[in-house]
């Protein structure tokens, strides 16, 4: 372990308050930061790559847990000299990239095997979960912490109140194993809301063959109106009854029901058609 001051004596001398407009909820429970770098596996080789670390208790824990490598992605310049402290610690172990993580694309950063892990910013996570599903053959595996209410949607399985667009594109890409709650009181300040830390783990194919962006139209379409039939919610792609019959679906049939593949059917009969 390193010689490193307790967390809260590194907030206090670096004046870092949690900014809502940053999203930010720091972790200070060193059990929990070890439990969940220990859930990303073995970490001595590759990179991991961690998104908002602020006073740096996740990032301590990724190293202590034997990484190799830690990239961590930080806008807020007070985080950023926290983690130059962090990264003298720890000689040759961490690099620091200054800037919004929504700009910078993780799959080229480091070496494979990639590793995504981190307490995400609430108010950018799922924006964030979308633009690494486009790329997630770049990912061994992706430890991340969200809102509770939002595993619940990457979990869902058709026919349950969470499932849904999120649903459909993680589930299609990765298999999505949720780990465990983490208690509001276990943040500074506290979240509103309980919080889960979740696996994904990418598919080395997606579920069925589709198209990233199509399946974001049919998906969009689709769970846009719910509760309506299929042949109405989706009427605004362009011959909803046809596009069903290629599909092999019922225009009767409401988007909760059906299963990713279904989707995925949709999704190639809509670009068959050029």
């Amino acid at each position: 372990m390193s010689p490193l001051p307790p967390l809260r004596e590194v907030i206090a001398s670096h004046g870092l308050d949690a900014r809502k407009s940053l999203g930010q909820h720091f972790l200070f429970d060193l059990n929990l930061t070890g439990r969940i770098a220990r859930a990303a596996g073995d970490l001595s080789a590759g990179t991991v790559i961690e998104i908002g670390p602020g006073p740096g208790g996740l990032t301590r824990a990724l190293l202590d847990a034997g990484a190799v490598r830690v990239i961590a992605i930080e806008r807020d310049d007070r985080a950023v000299a926290i983690q130059h402290e962090i990264a003298a610690a720890y000689p040759g172990r961490l690099e620091i990239v200054a800037g919004d993580a929504m700009a910078i694309d993780a799959a080229d950063l480091g070496q494979p095997p990639r590793r995504i892990v981190a307490n995400l910013p609430y108010n950018i996570s799922t924006a964030l979960l979308i633009n690494w599903l486009r790329r997630a053959d770049s990912f061994e595996t992706m430890v991340l912490m969200f809102q509770k209410e939002v595993v619940d949607r990457l979990a869902a399985p058709p026919r349950s109140p969470h499932y849904g667009r999120l649903s459909v594109i993680t589930q299609w890409r990765c298999d999505v194993r949720p780990l465990f709650n983490v208690d509001r009181r276990a943040f500074i300040p506290p979240p509103a809301v309980t919080s889960t830390v979740v696996q994904l783990t990418p598919r080395s194919q997606p579920l069925a063959p589709a198209r990233f962006e199509t399946l974001e139209r049919v998906t969009a379409a689709a769970f846009g109106q719910r509760r309506k039939m299929l042949r109405s919610s989706l009427r605004q792609l362009g011959g909803a009854e046809a596009l069903l019959a290629e599909a092999g679906l019922a225009g009767t049939a409401r988007a909760e029901e059906l299963p990713v593949e279904a989707f995925c059917a949709l999704a190639r009969a809509l670009d068959a058609r050029g």
